[in-house]
């Protein structure tokens, strides 16, 4: 795909591009005439989450899409890759960037044009397109690029399920003001998590834990920017490699399920861990009961995963 010509698309170089600005839309993601929501396998990644995101890619394979999320001659593809990575059921994840908003990515990924297509696996990009498709090519990604990608990853031994975070159409009707607003006693915390500060993050949510111990969303954020901060930037395969010449090491099995729940491998964050404890190994309980404990925050609390890691935590326990 990278060898072919496509359309120009919209030019980087810095040049004001009129037809651009002629095809400007003002509504947001998911409104009336905006882009296509995120949602379901696809996420939008700002500069402060790109690290994040690219060591995901050593769990799952991604497709990366640099584009402009206010210029609605993109919104056709972005709703046709949208609909083909949703159908393949976490095998793959699409995300988005705006590259207007992440200039140093784009210069990174040394793009020229938008949009830009990506494949990202084991943190390796794999340019594939840059620039408008045309209907034909934009159907040859769909049905020809997108599987073979997924079997490079598995081939790489990059076979893990991408997260699901939620039905676009749900989350359309709940992206109003009110619940975009950060309470006001979250508003450091928030804003250290935005900037990547994940350890200040930590703390200030703790410290809105102790002034209202019941705070749900508190405690949920709390324990991811604590997951962040330690192991957001971890080299995965060393992580996942020290942990298999190591399986009666605490801490190397802590780092491991780490890596599994940013990946949003949930249940296989508790089930490792709550192996290692029905191994043997119950002269660790307290380490980790306290990690599980932390990443018990994080699913919402009806989630059958969560339960029924609970039910076999207490069970290890007694």
């Amino acid at each position: 795909m990278a060898d072919q010509k496509f359309n120009p698309g919209i030019s980087l170089a810095g040049a004001v591009d009129l037809e651009s600005m002629q095809h400007q839309v003002k509504a947001e993601p998911g409104q009336a005439g905006g882009a296509p929501a995120a949602g379901a396998y696809v996420v939008d990644v700002s500069e402060h989450t790109f690290e994040a995101m690219v060591q995901t890619s050593a769990t799952f394979p991604i497709l990366l899409l640099l584009w402009t999320p206010t210029d609605d001659r993109l919104f056709p593809m972005a709703r046709a890759l949208a609909d083909a990575v949703n159908k393949l059921n976490g095998q793959i994840q699409l995300v988005r960037i705006d590259a207007g908003a992440s200039p140093t990515i784009a210069q990174a990924f040394q793009v020229r044009g938008i949009p830009a297509l990506f494949g990202l696996i084991g943190g390796r990009p794999m340019p594939l397109l840059e620039g408008l498709p045309s209907a034909e090519e934009q159907q040859q990604v769909v049905d020809q690029v997108i599987p073979k990608l997924i079997e490079v990853a598995h081939k790489a031994g990059v076979n893990g399920t991408a997260p699901y975070s939620g039905d676009p159409d749900a989350q359309q009707a709940a992206d109003t003001p009110a619940a975009d607003a950060v309470p006001p006693e979250h508003a450091e915390a928030h804003r250290l998590a935005q900037e990547g500060d994940y350890a200040g993050a930590a703390a200030a949510y703790e410290r809105v834990l102790e002034s209202d111990p019941h705070d749900a969303l508190a405690a949920r954020e709390r324990a991811k920017a604590l997951l962040l901060a330690r192991s957001g930037n971890a080299d995965v395969r060393a992580v996942r490699a020290a942990a298999a010449a190591h399986p009666d090491d605490v801490e190397a099995q802590l780092a491991v399920a780490d890596i599994d729940m940013i990946g949003g491998q949930i249940e296989d964050a508790f089930g490792r861990l709550l192996d290692y404890l029905a191994a043997g190994h119950r002269d660790q309980i307290e380490p980790v009961r306290k990690r599980l404990l932390e990443y018990f925050a994080i699913p919402e609390s009806g989630d059958e995963r969560l339960k029924r890691a609970r039910r076999r935590l207490a069970t290890l326990m007694y």
